[in-house]
């Protein structure tokens, strides 16, 4: 993904048929058999609403990315977008990094990554652990082990923005699950 622009949105083709059920429904199931089910409708386009923070999102989506390597951070956000169950972040970030170079398989072992290890790298796991602790806080805090491991694979300044994108991700998640932005429309390096 270019930026999560698309995501604030939920995408240019989805805001622009988020005005009428049967605009996002044809939209969305154009290449789809008839079988499947339509497209439901966005509850809100934020980013319409609340412009400046749509544009400090991506800002700082654009500050968290830099120094990192293109393929890791599309795991690590489609791997937080499984967690959150946001899938207009899934279907980008599946499909970014698809357009990055990233295999199938890869991708399709993300939601397993723990029994796949052997799909991933050394920092990779580490990242994909981090990821998992950061978005599920269900315990309070990322543990010490989760952290060691990852501080073993990043430098401290690639580990901050390794952090910052993960934290993103996980706001621009909570934008899409709540207002229920559509999945379907993304085009790698496509701006809103």
């Amino acid at each position: 993904m270019t930026t999560d622009a698309s995501a604030a949105t939920g995408t240019t083709a989805a805001t622009a048929t988020a005005s009428t059920t049967a605009s996002t429904t044809a939209t969305a199931t154009a290449d789809a058999p008839a079988r499947y089910a339509p497209a439901h409708t966005p509850r809100l386009n934020w980013a319409e609403h609340a412009p400046e923070v749509f544009k400090a999102m991506l800002r700082l989506d654009a500050a968290a990315r830099k120094g990192l390597d293109p393929k890791l951070l599309e795991l690590v956000k489609i791997r937080a977008s499984q967690i959150n169950r946001c899938a207009l972040c899934v279907d980008m970030h599946s499909k970014d990094a698809l357009a990055a170079g990233e295999s199938v398989e890869r991708i399709v072992q993300l939601s397993a990554w723990e029994e796949s290890e052997h799909f991933y790298t050394e920092q990779e796991l580490a990242a994909l652990a981090l990821t998992e602790a950061v978005t599920v806080l269900t315990s309070g805090f990322v543990s010490d082990e989760v952290y060691e491991r990852a501080a073993r694979h990043f430098e401290e300044p690639e580990l901050a923005q390794l952090i910052a994108a993960i934290t993103v991700i996980n706001a621009w998640n909570r934008f899409g699950v709540t207002c229920r932005l559509v999945p379907g429309h993304h085009r790698p390096g496509q701006h809103a």
